[in-house]
């Protein structure tokens, strides 16, 4: 036997937990808080994304469709271990053959920045991840100019493997490869 396939463990439905963070499986109660963080410019910014011209209902209307329609992309609502709603992280752009898989992450609510949040969601996937799937390569694209979310990625293993120039937008490609053994959880 092969193990578990790429994407069945990416796909199951589960709450994932770590020391400071649960991740949970995106539900329609999230809708409000992503719109939000989909409309302030600043975290659109941060995501080279414009922010949504879209209306609540009709934003809430696409996000229901969005989270009952079957999707390779794992999406994982991160919680705070009391239940607050601060942030997303998702897997998508699987490809089984190369045994990869492209990472985003968005901590949208500033009151839980720059206190080991972020860095808690990204190893406790990674662990889930490594653990329980083939994949042997996760990537990312940040902005060059987040030097924080480049810290934060750099102090959860992963490397510099490239640049990407898209439009007006530079771009650090970093990876993280399968460890020997899974990453372990902070302490």
């Amino acid at each position: 036997m092969g193990g578990p396939s790429i994407l069945g463990a990416l796909v199951t439905p589960t709450i994932l937990a770590g020391d400071k963070v649960k991740l949970c499986p995106k539900r329609i109660q999230d809708a409000l808080n992503d719109y939000t963080w989909r409309t302030d410019a600043e975290l659109c910014k941060l995501d080279a994304a414009p922010p949504t011209l879209s209306s609540l209902e009709e934003y809430s209307r696409a996000y229901a469709e969005e989270l009952h329609r079957p999707s390779p992309v794992c999406r994982f609502a991160i919680e705070t271990i009391d239940g607050r709603h601060i942030g997303n992280c998702s897997y998508f752009n699987v490809d089984e053959t190369s045994k990869e898989a492209e990472f985003g992450i968005m901590i949208g609510d500033r009151a839980y920045w720059n206190q080991g949040y972020g860095t808690d969601a990204i190893l406790t996937l990674l662990n889930r991840v490594f653990s329980q799937t083939k994949l042997e390569r996760i990537y990312l694209k940040t902005l060059s100019w987040n030097v924080r979310a480049q810290r934060c990625f750099e102090k959860c293993g992963f490397a510099t493997c490239g640049e990407l120039v898209r439009g007006e937008y530079k771009f650090i490609i970093m990876e993280i490869r399968r460890p020997v053994e899974p990453p372990k959880q902070p302490k």
